[in-house]
C-alpha cells in the first residue's frame, strides 16, 4: 500500500501479519520487556520493516531506539517513519540528502469514535468533513493525517504539534490532503497522500530536502 503513496527514492516495507515466535532484534528487548504479547508483536513486526527497508537503502541492520517522544531515531542520514494498527505494520526510510523527513500512518478504515472527534478537529475541520461526501471515514483519513504530519514534523522542528494546531483540507479525487499550520512554523502547510484499501487508511507526508 505504501508504494501507491511514495516515490522511487523513499524505501518502504509492510506486514500484515506476525511471526508470535519472531524474536526481538538485539538491543530493542528491553523497550517490550513488559509489553502485553499483542503489543510486544507489533513492536517486533514494524521494527523488523523498518529494518527490511534500511536494507533497501544499503544500510546495515541495527537497533532501532526511541527518542524523547517515542520517535524512532534512524541512522546518520536518513529519515524516516514506522505506523502500526491492527492487521498492519510499515516503514518507509529515504536519504536525508533527497527527504528531510518522512512521515506515516495506517488505521482501521471505521468511523473515529464519537467522543475522539472533537479533541482532534478544529472548527475548519468540522465544516470541511460536514462537506464531504460519505463515501469513506474522512474523520478517521483526517486523524491519520495528523499523525503524518506530526511524525514528518517533529524531526525537523523537535516541537509539539498538536491536533489543534492543524486544519487539513482533503482532496478526495487526488488522494492528497494539506495540513495548514496555525503555530510560527519554518513552513506553514504540509502535504500528503493516501490511500483506502484493506480496510485500512494509510497516510503519508513528505518533506522534500
Amino acid at each position: 500500500m505504501l508504494e501507491k503513496l511514495l516515490p522511487d527514492e523513499v524505501r518502504s516495507a509492510e506486514a500484515f501479519s506476525d511471526d508470535p515466535g519472531e524474536p526481538c532484534f538485539p538491543g530493542e528487548e528491553d523497550l517490550v520487556a513488559t509489553a502485553v504479547p499483542g503489543r510486544r508483536r507489533e513492536f517486533v513486526t514494524a521494527r523488523r520493516c523498518a529494518r527490511e527497508a534500511l536494507a533497501l537503502l544499503g544500510e546495515p541492520p541495527v537497533a532501532i531506539r526511541p527518542g524523547a517522544r517515542r520517535e524512532p531515531l534512524w541512522p546518520d542520514g536518513v529519515a524516516g517513519s514506522i505506523t502500526h494498527c491492527t492487521g498492519y505494520r510499515a516503514a518507509a526510510v529515504a536519504r536525508r540528502s533527497e527527504i528531510a523527513s518522512v512521515g506515516i500512518d495506517a488505521e482501521p478504515h471505521a468511523p473515529l469514535p464519537a467522543r475522539v472527534l472533537p479533541a482532534v478537529t478544529t472548527e475548519a475541520d468540522r465544516r470541511h468533513l460536514s462537506q464531504m461526501s460519505n463515501v469513506a471515514h474522512w474523520d478517521r483519513l483526517l486523524f491519520s493525517a495528523k499523525e503524518s504530519i506530526y511524525k514528518a514534523w517533529y524531526p525537523l522542528t523537535a516541537r509539539w504539534l498538536g491536533f489543534e494546531d492543524v486544519s487539513l483540507t482533503i482532496d478526495p479525487v487526488a488522494g492528497t490532503f494539506t495540513g495548514r499550520i496555525h503555530i510560527d512554523a519554518p513552513f506553514d502547510e504540509m502535504h500528503g497522500r493516501f490511500v483506502i484499501d484493506h480496510g485500512l487508511v494509510v497516510t503519508a507526508v513528505l518533506v522534500p530536502a
